[in-house]
């Protein structure tokens, strides 16, 4: 939720400095991930289960390229890029490390 929050906020900055390509695809990825993660929890299965954490980890991993990019052109500074990259990079751990476990645990 923390980093959909604060990618969201990011968002209305840059919408209020005219920037709408990055921001639009950005705020879909990252609002993504939480709902996504909140799906899972009334998985019908175990593999509908890991299929929406498999998600979650693909919106992260795009969530993870616009936050780069953002910085690269400029649009954020180092602190908030590094801010943001925490996050992402923290949620994309643990999604990786629960979808490994639903899988083991499938077996």
């Amino acid at each position: 939720m923390e980093l959909s929050v604060d990618v969201l906020n990011l968002c209305k900055k840059l919408k209020a400095q005219k920037e709408t390509v990055i921001s639009n695809q950005i705020g879909r990825s990252a609002s993504s991930i939480c709902a996504n993660i909140a799906e899972s929890k009334y998985a019908h299965g175990r593999a509908d289960f890991i299929a929406k954490l498999q998600i979650a980890l693909k919106e992260a991993n795009e969530t993870g390229k616009w936050i780069e990019m953002l910085y690269k052109t400029e649009y954020i500074d180092l602190a908030e890029c590094k801010k943001l990259d925490r996050l992402c990079s923290t949620i994309r751990v643990l999604l990786i490390k629960s979808i490994n476990t639903a899988k083991s645990n499938q077996k």
